[in-house]
């Protein structure tokens, strides 16, 4: 389960760092809504693409795995976070999908 998890959750993250790194108007304006600038959402796509690479990696070496898991939850708490603040709620059922995935995910790594 660990591994299919892993993999799944590690493509999905590659898919949204692609849409980061493709600056189409309606990833800048999602993303503006929430306070987050433009010029940060390479920064950001960067961080989900070490997470994938981290869940992967961490298929041989298990505290990789747990890093990269937990890392990726905080990340998707403070997603979760900043939609709730700004009252954006709309998208809010992406972030906390990754959220459930990365939990799943940081509890197969643990165990």
């Amino acid at each position: 389960m660990t591994v299919a998890v892993s993999l799944v959750l590690a493509v999905l993250l590659l898919v949204t760092a692609g849409r980061k790194l493709s600056h189409a108007p309606g990833v800048v304006e999602t993303y503006r809504r929430v306070g987050v600038p433009e010029q940060r959402l390479n920064l950001l796509a960067l961080i989900l693409i070490a997470g994938a690479a981290g869940l992967v990696a961490g298929l041989w070496w298990q505290p990789l795995g747990v890093a990269a898991a937990g890392g990726l939850a905080a990340y998707f708490v403070l997603a979760v976070v900043a939609h709730v603040r700004h009252h954006d709620l709309k998208p809010l059922p992406t972030p906390l999908v990754f959220l459930a995935l990365s939990l799943t995910a940081l509890a197969l790594h643990v165990t």
